[in-house]
């Protein structure tokens, strides 16, 4: 049968065979997949640079859909989402001058969730040190007074309930 060459791009296999990778990587579908992946790890700025220097499509705007996808030359964002795009630019922003600036870490990163597991974990651990009495028994509420249950619902008196005799070890 001979080996195959899976393209994770493409999420597909064929015969692997000199002609047959060359025509796929040099495929119009590879490169599409592949320009796509990579698109996902831009950044927010070049991402929003670029879409500022496109036209809207209009077809895309009309119908929702454009047949060209990803690889239209017209932009396919709206007015909102280039807004919350320029306020995601602008956070980035504002985190890196922070960090340039030496301030400290803001809330929400790795080291402050680690500083807060550690506090958490050598609190559980000092709680857990001290022997733990057991909660006395309660009737939840909305339950009639215990005089007026019946011996089966009763709690059990404090020593436990008396053995009679004839069940006693002897």
């Amino acid at each position: 049968m001979g080996k195959r060459y899976f393209c994770d791009y493409c999420d597909r296999s064929f015969q692997d065979n000199l002609h047959n990778r060359k025509k796929h990587l040099n495929g119009v579908q590879h490169l599409r997949a592949k320009r796509v992946w990579y698109d996902l790890f831009r950044d927010a700025a070049a991402i929003l640079q670029e879409e500022q220097t496109k036209k809207p499509c209009r077809k895309f705007l009309q119908t929702g859909q454009c047949d060209f996808g990803s690889n239209c030359r017209f932009s396919h964002m709206t007015e909102q989402d280039l807004e919350k795009l320029s306020a995601q630019v602008q956070g980035e922003q504002r985190s890196k001058e922070l960090q340039q600036e030496g301030a400290d870490v803001p809330p929400g990163t790795i080291e402050d969730w680690l500083e807060k597991r550690a506090k958490r974990l050598s609190a559980a651990q000092s709680n857990s040190a001290l022997p733990e009495k057991p909660a006395p028994f309660q009737y939840p509420p909305g339950w009639p007074p215990v005089q007026d249950l019946p011996p089966s619902l009763q709690a059990p008196p404090p020593g436990g309930w008396p053995v009679p005799p004839n069940l006693q070890w002897g």
